[in-house]
């Protein structure tokens, strides 16, 4: 395993860094919307399937119960 010098380590770090891409304030605030509504949703959705499931077996434990 090769040891590099700290300087050349910073001087590399630096280099990858200016290479980054950075999101603007109008893209992070779009991507943080999609999550939040995509949450939301799936959310909702796994509240309806439960809501569903639970609601069938208790009709079916009614009916035989």
């Amino acid at each position: 395993m090769a040891l590099t010098n700290p300087l050349q380590f910073i001087q590399q770090v630096r280099a990858e860094v200016a290479k980054v891409v950075w999101p603007t304030r109008r893209e992070v605030v779009l991507t943080s919307v999609m999550v939040f509504m995509l949450a939301m949703f799936t959310a909702a959705f796994f509240f309806l399937v439960d809501f569903l499931i639970r609601k069938g077996l208790q009709g079916i434990l009614t009916m035989f119960g």
